[in-house]
């Protein structure tokens, strides 16, 4: 049956609603608007055709109405966002989770839509252009920009943080040098100062 179909592919559905608002709570609401509207409108669709882009395009359509709407509605800054983790991952599998999730948030609406329809959702790029309701060299193009700019905000998040990490090594790698070498004049010292390496 369709309705069987349909809470089958729930989960898929929340992932793509997660990446359209980045924020879980309204996340679940537009899931459960984009369900309310298919079931009402069940005699629309037709049977044999993919009913997972069927969906996807009502929450699409869904996501920017409830855009349309806010804009006259107090901005709520909290949700605009996906939240850092609060508590420091403890293995690099949840690192680049974070870094990911940081990555694609940095993306415009439109490239990341289409980066998780055809690479996470699994839609050829005729289907995402059919749900996002544009031309398939847009889809195209959307897709290849978003991949070259996730890698390279990727590269850029790790190569900060092994920035920071490395920096607290090497100012105690300094300061064991400087021990061992006392005592010094201020002169030593500000050569020494002077061509230490810069970690900003």
């Amino acid at each position: 049956m369709v309705t069987d179909e349909m809470v089958a592919l729930v989960p898929q559905l929340h992932s793509f609603a997660r990446s359209l608002c980045r924020d879980g709570v309204r996340a679940d609401d537009l899931v459960q608007e984009a369900l309310v509207r298919a079931f009402g409108n069940l005699e629309r669709f037709t049977p044999g055709t993919n009913l997972k882009a069927w969906l996807f395009t009502i929450m699409r359509n869904e996501h920017y109405s409830q855009l349309r709407r806010r804009k006259f509605e107090a901005p709520n800054h909290d949700g605009d966002s996906m939240p850092d983790l609060s508590v420091p991952p403890d293995h690099d599998g949840e690192l680049e989770l974070r870094d990911l999730n940081r990555a694609l948030a940095e993306l415009s609406p439109g490239q990341r839509t289409a980066l998780i329809l055809v690479s996470a959702s699994g839609f050829s790029y005729e289907e995402a252009a059919a749900i996002c309701g544009c031309a398939v060299g847009t889809i195209k193009s959307r897709v290849a920009r978003a991949r070259e700019t996730l890698l390279e905000r990727l590269n850029g998040h790790r190569r900060r943080e092994h920035a920071h990490a490395g920096k607290p090594r090497a100012q105690a790698s300094r300061r064991a040098r400087a021990s061992s070498a006392l005592p010094v004049t201020r002169c030593t010292v500000h050569s020494s100062m002077g061509s230490a390496p810069s970690f900003r």
